[in-house]
């Protein structure tokens, strides 16, 4: 009032008694309002404390965070990727930011004499069983539903993937016509919706299976059982976000809430589930079938390969998805505190099948943050036969880790289905960029082997990674990691503790508890 009386007095213009004018309305309604008491308490003065702390992260990661903190990827990881996708100088100056005498870093042993590789088009054969085996890359992209992520960043990734003769996971969100558009090679993700494969009350249809299954493009089918973000959580696509292009993909109703369940309806025990994944392939054309699963309980993980021994089934691949995955949404606590690390989990895979002499007939790939060659090297140094990368990939599209997948509000138009964002997407820009990311982070990875003296990705393991444990002691992670013997498993007790407890209590005809944890169970005295 007093500004609006000085403005009148003066004949100054109105803009400052409207300023005025529009504070005291705010401080009036923070006084009336009654959902924040501190509104109440400091009206006007509040709102400034909601608004810094709304761009509090990225005030962090801007101008506080420093290049190595990792959360979830620093910005050197970042850097690294953006670089290498844009096809420019990856190269450091002055030495490593990173302490190499912290407990826990990492380095690969090089040899005195390096070898010199030709090509750095590393691939594995998988499904050697199979009638339609399939070569794959060793740096692949993870599952990444269309309707988690726009259409143009669909088109870009898959686009990208043909180019450099990689595959493209679908996700569990289908075929959709942006993953066909481009032409790359494909896996297809069928997830406990059967999206693609469902009649219209969920169940699975094998007709629309082999229909889809069949396509040239279609290299493998993952039956997914859990991933690493949110295991055994489901999940449910709102109906208003359920677009006519994602029912297409999905094979649900326009406009209707899409639920993908907790647990698959096809089977419910370890013998089921083998005898599903040779129904997949049957009706594939026989194409390579295999699963990824995060882990949990260890005696559920064990019932499945007692169930391959046992009816003498197999998948052709297994994906070991690790607790540090990322997902557009999924609670705090399944985030941070449910499935197990990767490491672990690679480890748990690895040694079972090497014990139970199946390794060599089940490939093994690998998800979890993995970002840059040496990533991948110490993946498969612990028994992955190849990786898969996510976040590395949408960063190589511009994902500027904005933290708003959840929202819609995507600023980098990836991880979103509002068009005006991901519209923006340069399809024929970004395409490149996936392919440099992928040519370039390999030709990393070559020039480690040779420097390792290595010839092939198949011929890292654990003692050329080591780890530093304390400030003064360093292992090799075959010293640092157990490591059982094939047949080992088969033949009396390996030393390890899970073994030990959970092996000969798992039964391949139930996903249920051993007798000795369901009686844990039952009371609070153990």
């Amino acid at each position: 009032m007093i500004s609006l009386i000085a403005s009148a007095w003066t004949g100054d213009a109105y803009l400052i008694p409207l300023a005025f004018g529009l504070l005291a309305a705010l401080g009036t309604y923070d006084l009336l309002q009654r959902r924040h008491t501190i509104s109440r308490n400091y009206p006007i003065m509040a709102n400034f404390r909601y608004l810094f702390e709304a761009i509090g992260p990225e005030i962090r990661q801007y101008f506080i965070q420093s290049d190595t903190d990792e959360r979830p990827f620093s910005r050197e990881q970042r850097t690294i990727v953006y670089q290498r996708a844009k096809n420019i100088l990856d190269k450091r100056p002055f030495g490593s930011q990173l302490n190499m005498y912290e407990e826990g870093f990492e380095w690969m042993s090089h040899s005195i004499v390096p070898t010199q590789l030709n090509i750095c088009d590393f691939r594995i054969t998988v499904g050697k069983n199979c009638a339609k085996p399939y070569s794959t890359s060793v740096f692949n992209i993870s599952a990444m539903s269309f309707g988690s992520l726009s259409a143009n960043a669909i088109l870009s990734l898959n686009t990208g993937a043909r180019k450099g003769h990689f595959y493209h996971d679908t996700g569990e969100g289908s075929i959709s016509r942006y993953h066909r558009q481009p032409g790359g090679d494909l896996v297809w993700e069928v997830g406990s919706g059967y999206f693609g494969c469902r009649n219209k009350d969920g169940s699975f249809n094998a007709e629309r299976f082999a229909e889809n299954a069949q396509l040239d493009q279609v290299k493998m089918i993952e039956l997914k059982l859990s991933q690493g973000a949110k295991p055994g959580h489901g999940g449910i696509l709102p109906g208003a976000k359920v677009t006519p292009e994602i029912a297409e993909a999905r094979g649900v109703e326009v406009g209707k809430d899409c639920v993908s369940p907790a647990a698959h309806s096809e089977f419910s025990t370890p013998i089921e589930m083998l005898e599903f994944i040779d129904q997949l392939r049957e009706l594939s054309g026989g194409k390579p079938v295999g699963f990824k699963l995060a882990l949990g309980h260890a005696w559920e993980w064990f019932a499945i390969v007692k169930a391959m021994l046992k009816t003498g089934r197999r998948p052709d691949f297994i994906v070991v998805d690790g607790g540090e995955g990322g997902t557009g949404a999924a609670p705090l606590e399944f985030i941070n505190r449910l499935g197990m690390p990767m490491t672990d989990a690679l480890l748990l895979v690895h040694n079972t099948l090497v014990g139970c002499n199946l390794r060599e007939d089940i490939a093994i790939g690998a998800a979890g943050k993995i970002t840059s060659a040496f990533n991948i090297a110490r993946t498969l140094a612990l028994g992955a036969d190849w990786c898969n990368s996510a976040r590395g990939y949408m960063f190589s599209l511009g994902c500027i880790q904005a933290m708003n997948c959840h929202t819609g509000r995507c600023p980098s138009g990836v991880a979103t289905q509002d068009p005006r964002r991901g519209e923006k997407i340069d399809v024929p820009l970004k395409s490149e960029r996936v392919y440099n990311f992928h040519k370039n982070t390999l030709e990393a990875l070559q020039n480690l082997l040779q420097a390792g003296g290595l010839n092939h990705t198949s011929e890292l393991g654990p003692e050329h990674i080591i780890r530093r444990v304390s400030k003064t002691e360093v292992s090799s992670y075959l010293d640092l990691f157990p490591f059982i013997e094939p047949d080992e498993l088969l033949h009396g007790d390996t030393g390890l503790t899970v073994f030990d407890k959970y092996w000969g209590a798992s039964n391949p005809d139930s996903f249920v508890p051993p007798e000795f944890v369901s009686k844990l169970w039952e009371t609070k005295l153990r």
